[in-house]
């Protein structure tokens, strides 16, 4: 009886154990386990995700530039797609049935479970109609999205574009799924954590259709999504209009600024885009197009494009020869058509004596060059290197050789070398001279400078010796203003000195003085600039020129290049007095009506069209 017994209790036991396991195993799987309990859920529930308004932006005077438009991108979850109808369903979106089955194999690459965008941007009379077909296309539906929309169609290169994430893009920063769209450049990109807003979301119970049959839970779970914030910009957009127009047809840039502020009130660069190009569904096409387009219309040449100053850097040699007493207002050099010394000869148009006013007004190469030599011969310097690094320091003050502004991802410095960059490759052997390096004199040479750079030091001019960071955004919704933007940046150069430049710049516009601006004088209004000659290797001179108006209590500085415009006076310093006018005044006077239609019409880009202007 024992041994039954035992062996009774052991198979009772036996069972108890089995019995335990089934229970357990159905208690995991039932209870613990979610597995099971999701993919049920999945099969009736659908998690929408609520995509926020993208911010808006104005410009200075609260005029909207870009807004928003309701669009719908078309979702799918693979494990869900039943069978469908390819070639009606691509007959509705307008796609080829190759594009529809690439984008079904990267959704299924991706995720059988997590939605995946199928067709991107759809209009919302396309929606209208697709909507009502959708029962027979289960795993698909569609998530409302925006696009940006513009109200002005200017300022493609400040205003940037926005473009689905990169693969990059989702590994660092969990904010983004696959088909999210942020900002690829400008503007949209530099303030993306704000424009973006935050995302919410909704969920639904759908039948075995695939048709929403209501909210879930009678909505306790949806979150609301966040708009994201409001930009008002620096821009006058009247002035950004203006100033592309004047630049159609011209490849360089305009680059204007408030000198009391730092704000950027207008940002050409020509050639361009229309930024309506680089929305919606035509994105794909126009983008290859303008890449490959030879006169670069995605290049933002206010930021990028390096260029000599030429002579409209003569002031700032000036300051500097003033600042270490190198000269004196009334100190006279003599131009004899030029300067020369034994086999070198730096030509100039002038056979007289120059004091300082005189010397920017006619733009005298000799006055530069010998100024130059007396800076870096100074008795309080050992050698002429110990010279040059001090007159590279001043320079350095003034914003140059560096990147100005945080907004612009994709500026480059420029380049004012330093003292090792000669001693390489001018003074390897020998002792340091002045004359090697003389074309620095007259912002030729190794000098090479932005637009930004230019109109920044047209800005320092005007202030008399400090400037403001240049800056596109002046309020960001409910934020506060980078302090880097309200604090001044110093020169080296004492403030004492400016007028004295500023004597020269205003004679620059004078008929009387003979100036070399004389030409685009603007009645009744106070500008001070400077013409320049930026030499190019490949072809034609750059027309430049910088200026500030009114003398007292400036409200704009700028900068203007005009690519293979050659002197100063025919291009650049037309547009810039343009712009000015336009911006203090409002309208062209009728005196220079038939200035403004040259340069509106002038065409330096096509000989096979109208306006062409072939400079040589």
């Amino acid at each position: 009886m024992d041994s039954y017994s035992k062996r009774k209790n052991i198979v009772i036991l036996i069972f108890v154990l089995v019995g335990m396991a089934f229970i357990f195993k159905l208690f995991s799987l039932q209870i613990l386990d979610k597995k099971y309990k999701n993919i049920a859920t999945r099969n009736v529930l659908r998690e929408v995700v609520n995509y926020p308004s993208r911010g808006l932006i104005y410009d200075r005077n609260k005029q909207l530039m870009v807004y928003n438009q309701a669009a719908y991108d078309l979702m799918a979850i693979p494990r869900e797609i039943g069978t469908f109808d390819t070639l009606r369903l691509c007959s509705m979106l307008g796609i080829h049935p190759e594009n529809l089955n690439r984008e079904l194999q990267k959704a299924k690459q991706y995720s059988w479970y997590r939605p995946s965008i199928i067709a991107r941007q759809i209009s919302p009379e396309n929606y209208a109609v697709l909507q009502e077909h959708m029962y027979h296309y289960p795993g698909f539906y569609f998530q409302t999205r925006t696009l940006r929309r513009y109200a002005y169609n200017v300022g493609a290169h400040v205003l940037g574009y926005v473009g689905e994430v990169n693969r990059n893009m989702l590994n660092s920063d969990s904010y983004y799924l696959m088909g999210d769209y942020y900002g690829v450049t400008g503007l949209e990109n530099t303030y993306e954590t704000y424009m973006r807003g935050e995302k919410g979301a909704s969920f639904f119970l759908v039948d075995v259709h695939n048709r929403v049959k209501g909210t879930y839970d009678k909505g306790r779970l949806n979150v609301q999504p966040i708009k994201g914030k409001d930009l008002v910009t620096t821009l006058d957009v009247q002035l950004q209009q203006y100033g592309e127009l004047l630049m159609n047809n011209k490849s360089g840039s305009v680059v204007a600024i408030e000198p009391s502020t730092g704000e950027i009130l207008a940002l050409v660069t020509s050639p361009t885009y229309q930024p309506e190009e680089m929305v919606g569904r035509n994105r794909s096409d126009n983008f290859p197009k303008l890449a490959a387009d030879t006169l670069l219309p995605l290049y933002n040449r206010a930021v990028r494009a390096m260029y000599p100053p030429g002579s409209t850097f003569k002031m700032i040699n000036a300051l500097i020869a003033l600042q270490e007493k190198a000269i004196t207002p009334r100190t006279r050099f003599m131009c004899n058509h030029g300067y020369h010394i034994g086999s070198f000869s730096m030509r100039c148009t002038h056979d007289h004596e120059f004091t300082l006013t005189p010397s920017i007004a006619r733009s005298c190469n000799a006055y530069y060059a010998h100024a130059f030599r007396r800076t870096l011969e100074a008795p309080q310097f050992r050698n002429v290197r110990e010279g040059y690094e001090k007159w590279q320091e001043h320079v350095l003050s003034f914003g140059f050789s560096q990147k100005i502004s945080k907004e612009f991802s994709e500026e480059l410095s420029g380049l004012i070398p330093d003292a090792n960059y000669y001693q390489e490759r001018v003074f390897p052997h020998s002792r340091w001279r002045a004359l090697p390096i003389i074309s620095l004199s007259i912002g030729q040479g190794e000098i090479m400078t932005t637009p930004l750079q230019m109109a920044n030091y047209a800005a320092i001019l005007a202030n008399r010796g400090y400037y403001y960071t240049p800056h596109l955004v002046k309020e960001i919704e409910d934020e506060t203003i980078d302090n880097e933007f309200v604090s001044r940046h110093y020169t080296t150069i004492d403030s004492i000195y400016f007028d004295l430049i500023l004597d020269g710049m205003e004679h620059v516009m004078s008929v009387e003085h003979r100036g070399t601006g004389a030409g685009s004088f603007v009645p009744g209004i106070s500008i001070l600039g400077k013409t320049g000659t930026a030499e190019n290797p490949h072809g034609a001179d750059h027309s430049t020129f910088i200026a500030f108006a009114p003398r007292d209590s400036p409200q704009i500085a700028i900068a203007v290049y005009v690519e293979n415009g050659k002197w100063g006076s025919t291009f650049a310093a037309p547009i810039a007095s343009l712009m000015i006018e336009m911006y203090l005044k409002g309208l062209i006077q009728p005196s220079r009506k038939n200035l403004e239609k040259r340069m509106l019409e002038s065409n330096l880009l096509f000989p096979d069209e109208p306006g062409f202007v072939k400079v040589e």
